[in-house]
């Protein structure tokens, strides 16, 4: 076993360890505390015993909760590494194609001027929408362009970005102002919409992510290099660099529509994984799937610990631990 696999199975193990005792914490800690002997008897399938609310609370709230955050934090991670490898620029984050933007425009318009009119899932339904439309406005920009270089490609991006950004402001502005306070806790992210009938809808982002990444880690690693030495390797740039773009859109399109806008986690985690599996994406993608993991079910636990009598947005969280990241990267380069 060379030292990037011995490396990155110590790493895994780690991660999946500090994932377990997350869990026990996420499940005692919020709002409102519950004892370790309840967690121990709800772990050991003995929750007849249990009050009919703490039942409730741990079962149908903080256990969806916990396994939201794993998902959206694994796939926000994966996206946040493809998007790196396809651009060749380390800041490149599922964000910087315009994706929350119109996710954001799409929940902002539902609460100030559609309704609920899908009941629980119109908030989803009409993030994803927006997002996905968000998706397809910058892939028509971009094919509108002479030059199909990545530049190109993410100055699609910030533009649609902006625009998106330019309705979502229209709408607060010009909407119901007594939803003001929801659109905010929204567009800085939160797990409050995690039930147990929408996990499969970001279930299916990661697991589009995997197939992926499984399927064309070769092809992704010799992405590493230049274009002309990549097409000397038999990799179609172009082709491969709009899959990864149209699966990456789909995904954080999904993620988004349950978990708000949460920022950083793309960014800064395949930085942390990287020095623990290498630049090989045989083993740098399912390292980043499980930091990504680690890093949003601790941000959701600080959110919900650090003010006794409110929750904060996650983003928030994972906005400070990355600014404090970026600060090192800096200090150390």
């Amino acid at each position: 076993m060379n030292n990037n696999a011995m490396r990155f199975w110590c790493a895994t193990f780690f991660s999946i360890l500090v994932l377990f005792v997350l869990f026990a914490l996420s499940l005692s800690y919020g709002t409102v505390h519950i004892s370790w002997s309840n967690i121990y008897h709800y772990l050991a399938m003995d929750s007849d015993t249990l009050p009919e609310m703490t039942r409730i609370i741990i079962h149908d709230i903080r256990v969806p909760r916990f396994i939201l955050a794993v998902l959206v934090g694994a796939g926000l991670a994966m996206v946040g590494t493809l998007l790196q490898t396809v651009t060749r620029n380390d800041l490149a984050d599922p964000f910087l194609f315009g994706l929350s933007a119109g996710a954001s425009a799409g929940a902002v318009a539902v609460m100030t001027r559609l309704g609920s009119w899908l009941g629980e899932w119109t908030l989803p339904v009409a993030a994803f929408v927006g997002g996905i439309i968000s998706a397809l406005a910058v892939i028509l920009l971009f094919s509108f362009q002479k030059s199909k270089g990545v530049e190109r490609l993410i100055l699609c991006g910030l533009a649609i970005s902006f625009l998106f950004s330019s309705i979502t402001g229209y709408l607060v502005y010009a909407g119901d102002q007594r939803s003001a306070s929801a659109i905010l806790f929204w567009s800085m992210g939160g797990l409050g919409l995690a039930r147990w009938d929408n996990l499969l809808f970001a279930g299916v982002g990661v697991i589009a992510l995997l197939l992926l990444s499984f399927f064309r880690w070769r092809s992704l690693d010799a992405m590493l290099v230049d274009e002309e030495t990549s097409h000397s390797l038999g990799v179609s740039v172009k082709q491969l660099r709009m899959m990864v773009f149209i699966v990456s859109a789909l995904s954080t399109a999904a993620f988004v529509s349950l978990s708000g806008v949460i920022g950083f986690v793309g960014l800064i985690v395949p930085h942390l994984a990287k020095p623990f599996s290498g630049v090989s994406h045989k083993y740098l993608i399912p390292l980043t799937a499980f930091f990504g993991s680690v890093l949003l079910a601790l941000s959701d636990l600080l959110s919900r610990i650090l003010i006794s009598t409110q929750e904060l947005p996650i983003g928030l969280v994972t906005s400070a631990i990355g600014a404090l990241f970026i600060l090192l990267f800096v200090l150390r380069k």
